[in-house]
């Protein structure tokens, strides 16, 4: 039965399959929203109107090649919520939750009833994820806050907010934005953290960070908007 909740459209991330066709059969019917399957390599349509969610395939789209794919989305999608199913276990979630700005995960054994629910949970503006998942994201941002996240190689408080948001996969940009810097001092901060951890480029700096800063850097702004939803 078709659940009656608010509807949108998704974008389903995946090589085009008759197993993607059926999965995206059934989301449609279940959650009312009209469901479309994308290649990978693929642009993504920009004029669907109302709400939009990009569900990508991790076994297509490989966490060491997330942030550049998150980084050539069109302008219009750039604030559009992303989320990944086929996720492996909490290892595989936190490295993805590093990569990119996801807003909701799901795991290969998640029922199709349940990634249903979360789609309906993703389109209102919520965040998807399993309890231990989100109390592990909790966990960081209060020991972030706690100043117990201890700068390494010399880098500051601010250099290391920097390597978060890079580690989430946020651009130039998207990270001036955020900080609420232009983007020249953006740059001139990479500059100073490349020299401090001796590496050459971004690739080089995420090798780094999730060698050096333990198995993941989570997401700060996924922590912080799970903070917050907590204390509701």
């Amino acid at each position: 039965m078709s659940q009656e909740k608010s509807t949108g459209s998704v974008y389903v991330v995946t090589e085009k399959s008759p197993q993607a066709q059926l999965f995206a059969e059934y989301l449609e019917k279940h959650t009312g929203c009209q469901i479309s399957i994308h290649s990978p390599h693929a642009a993504l349509p920009i004029s669907a109107s109302g709400n939009v969610l990009i569900l990508i395939d991790s076994d297509h789209i490989g966490i060491d090649a997330l942030p550049e794919w998150q980084d050539k989305l069109p302008e219009a999608l750039t604030k559009t919520p992303l989320a990944a199913f086929n996720i492996h276990d909490m290892d595989h979630a936190l490295e993805a939750l590093s990569c990119a700005q996801l807003k909701g995960v799901f795991y290969r054994n998640e029922s199709l009833e349940v990634i249903c629910k979360g789609i309906h949970a993703l389109l209102e503006g919520e965040l998807w994820m399993s309890r231990d998942l989100m109390a592990r994201l909790i966990l960081f941002y209060r020991k972030y806050q706690s100043n117990a996240f201890r700068p390494a190689c010399g880098l500051t408080n601010r250099e290391m907010e920097i390597i978060s948001l890079l580690s989430a996969g946020s651009s130039n940009q998207q990270i001036a934005e955020k900080l609420f810097v232009s983007e020249h001092t953006v740059k001139s901060h990479l500059y100073n953290i490349f020299r401090k951890i001796n590496v050459h480029n971004r690739i080089q700096a995420l090798n780094w960070i999730h060698q050096n800063l333990g198995p993941i850097l989570p997401n700060i702004e996924t922590a912080r908007s799970l903070q917050r939803h907590r204390q509701r």
